[in-house]
C-alpha cells in the first residue's frame, strides 16, 4: 500500500549515489549471478512488489485502453509473469514485451504467458536505444528495481523517452532511507549470497525519496503519483491525462 511521504526537505537527506552493481558485471551464467537472481525473486516477495504493482495498476484502471505492456529490465520475465497471473482474472489478455540487455527468459516462462492467453515477446536491447528507435505508442511501461541504476542525467533522458511512448508508466524502486538500509544487513540470515548483499546496499543508496522522480518527469499532460510503498520501497506512476479521463 502507498503511504504519504513524510514532509521533509530532500536537500537535507543523503543524495542519491548510483554505483555499478556486481550482478550487472557478472556473466549471465556465472553461478554467483544465478544464485543472486534467485535471491532477488525472494526479495521481491518479501518486499511485496507484485501486490504493490497490482495495487498501482488497479488505481489507474488501464485494462480497458491498454493493449501492450513493456517491462524495462525484465530479467528472466518471472516477475512480470507473476504480475500477469495476479491481474489475469480481471483483465483481458495483453501483449507483453520483455526488454533487457541480456536474454534470460526461459521457454517455460513464455509458455506460461501463453497459458494465460497473453502474447509474450523477448527483446534483447539497451533500453535507451530501443526507446529511441521503437515505434510503439500508447503502451503501459513497467519497471521493477531498474531506475535506480542511472544517475539523474541519464534518468531524465530515459523518462523523456518514456513520456513519448507511454500512456502509463509505473516503477517500483528501493526507498533511500534508514529502514531499507538496515534490512540489507540482515540478508545473510536468509541465505543471500555475496553479490546480493553487496548490490542491495548499493541499490538502497541509489534509491528514491520524496518527489525525486516526479521532478524529472515532464510537467504537463500527466497525472503523477509518487510515494513510499510498503516497508522498503518507493512507487512512481504517471498516467497521460487523456487516458486518466477514461477511468
Amino acid at each position: 500500500m502507498l503511504v504519504q511521504t513524510e514532509k521533509r526537505s530532500t536537500k537535507s537527506a543523503v543524495s542519491r549515489h548510483p554505483e555499478t552493481e556486481w550482478l550487472d558485471e557478472l556473466p549471465a551464467q556465472d553461478p554467483r549471478a544465478l544464485a543472486s537472481r534467485q535471491d532477488l525473486q525472494r526479495l521481491n516477495s518479501l518486499m511485496r512488489h507484485v501486490p504493490l504493482l497490482v495495487e498501482a495498476w488497479r488505481r489507474s484502471e488501464p485494462d480497458r485502453w491498454i493493449q501492450t505492456i513493456v517491462e524495462l529490465g525484465a530479467g528472466d520475465g518471472t516477475f512480470l509473469l507473476k504480475f500477469a497471473r495476479a491481474i489475469s482474472s480481471k483483465s483481458r489478455p495483453l501483449k507483453v514485451i520483455l526488454l533487457d540487455r541480456v536474454d534470460l527468459v526461459q521457454p517455460g516462462t513464455l509458455e506460461n504467458f501463453r497459458k494465460l492467453g497473453w502474447q509474450a515477446e523477448v527483446v534483447t536491447s539497451d533500453a535507451f536505444e530501443w526507446l529511441s528507435q521503437s515505434q510503439i505508442t500508447e503502451a503501459a511501461f513497467l519497471s521493477n528495481l531498474f531506475l535506480h541504476h542511472f544517475d539523474d542525467d541519464r534518468l531524465e533522458l530515459l523518462l523523456g523517452h518514456l513520456a513519448l511512448r507511454a500512456n502509463l508508466f509505473i516503477a517500483l524502486e528501493p526507498r533511500r532511507s534508514a529502514l531499507p538500509l538496515a534490512f540489507t544487513k540482515l540478508l545473510p540470515l536468509i541465505g543471500c549470497n555475496d553479490v546480493t548483499r553487496h548490490d542491495a546496499a548499493i541499490s538502497v543508496r541509489a534509491g528514491f525519496i520524496g518527489k525525486e522522480l516526479s521532478a524529472l518527469w515532464p510537467k504537463r499532460g500527466w497525472y503523477v503519483q509518487e510515494a513510499e510503498a510498503g516497508l522498503f520501497s518507493h512507487c512512481f506512476s504517471a498516467q497521460r491525462f487523456t487516458e486518466a479521463g477514461k477511468t
